[in-house]
């Protein structure tokens, strides 16, 4: 019977329960292992909780798209056995000017290259999936029919759900690590709360709060703190947006579209100083399945040493309207809700920072913004990595 604290012994226990630690749990009880999960909160409240919920590998570069094609397989095999909070719409680029289209033209070459499914449309044909689309926007666009919508919150929940039916798993929540003491056959984990258990490794997945346990690690990383802002407008159940909506902005920010021939050339031409770069915004858009419509989303970018202000930004959000106006018609701009998350990122986007940091330790984190749709991925091949499969 499960105790309200970990104790005893076990295979392997993760230190955070966001998306990238639970993927590791994930594939550690799929190997047989016996596993601890905790989590100092009562439920996942950072990055994993407060993002699109887009899983897009169509925007990662090549090696991080590989990743995020085999997490799309890994959402599709626990959803056959667990359902979980995820739709598969496929997702939209929609470029507002030749330029955009040349790269979409060209990632469509790469993609066909490597097998990976993408359609390019017309303007027509993007207008008749999006009535509302702007005709003076869209020059064409980009369909990728094998991505997902996820609803974050809830994917969380029902994946922590699914992992205590599994044999060998625990999970416990408002559990706090105190001190790592490592030793020739495993590692001793001591909780704020004085409780222990013995787990011959550990895996660290808890963002920005490594600095609690490793200060002087997180502070010599190559960390960087990245916040976003983002909002929701009201359920407008007659407005027809389904799937993931990345704009022009997106086309000139995503890392895939930066492996292409035209990518150099077309960014020199872009002005060197503008509030969309001052504050790393491109233009997203998801439907809930409620109908109500998430908009952003912006970066502002810290060292991991540094803190952020605390305050939603209004111009930000203005931006996000005004420039939303011109890409959609909606029926409401009426914005329900308006929120702002902090993801942990290596100086290299690209990056995730991992590191044995004592025998049988392992951190993995700052997976950046691609968490959503690479966790499960990488955690599978990382995990190969450190058992030397």
């Amino acid at each position: 019977m499960q105790t309200d604290h970990p104790s005893g012994e076990t295979d392997l226990l993760v230190i955070g329960g966001g998306i990238l630690g639970a993927f590791y749990a994930y594939h550690a009880v799929k190997r047989g292992l016996r596993v601890v999960l905790v989590e100092r909160t009562a439920a996942p409240q950072g990055a994993s909780v407060r993002n699109f919920g887009q899983v897009v590998p169509s925007g990662m570069n090549h090696e991080w798209q590989t990743l995020g094609r085999e997490s799309l397989k890994i959402y599709h095999s626990i959803h056959q056995q667990w359902p979980l909070p995820m739709r598969q719409l496929g997702s939209i680029y929609l470029a507002s000017d030749r330029e955009e289209m040349t790269l979409l033209e060209e990632l469509h070459q790469r993609n066909t290259a490597v097998d990976y499914p993408s359609e390019l449309w017309t303007a027509q044909q993007c207008r008749d999936r999006y009535p509302q689309l702007r005709s003076d926007y869209c020059r064409g666009g980009l369909y990728f029919p094998e991505e997902l919508s996820v609803t974050p919150r809830l994917l969380i929940e029902r994946l922590h759900g699914y992992l205590r039916e599994q044999p060998g798993f625990q999970c416990f929540f408002r559990t706090c690590v105190a001190e790592l003491q490592p030793s020739s056959n495993g590692v001793t984990v001591v909780t704020t709360d004085g409780h222990t258990v013995r787990a011959e490794k550990v895996m660290l997945c808890c963002g920005a709060e490594l600095q609690l346990l490793y200060p002087q690690v997180f502070r010599e990383s190559d960390i960087e703190l990245v916040k976003l802002q983002m909002l929701r407008l009201e359920p407008q159940p007659q407005a027809t947006l389904p799937g993931n909506v990345l704009t022009g902005l997106t086309i000139r920010r995503y890392e895939s579209f930066s492996e292409c021939a035209s990518w150099s050339a077309i960014k020199a031409r872009e002005p060197k100083e503008s509030f969309d770069k001052r504050f790393g915004i491109h233009m997203l858009f998801k439907q809930e399945p409620d109908g109500g419509i998430i908009v952003g989303d912006s970066h502002e970018y810290v060292p991991a040493r540094e803190e952020f202000s605390f305050e939603l930004r209004g111009d930000v959000n203005d931006y996000f309207l005004a420039e939303g106006r011109k890409i959609f018609d909606l029926p409401s701009w009426n914005v329900e809700a308006a929120w702002y998350g902090v993801y942990c990122q290596t100086s290299h986007p690209t990056g995730i920072f991992t590191k044995e940091v004592e025998p049988n330790i392992h951190i993995a984190t700052a997976i950046g913004g691609k968490g959503m749709t690479s966790s499960a991925g990488f955690a599978q091949h990382d995990l190969r990595s450190i058992y030397r499969d």
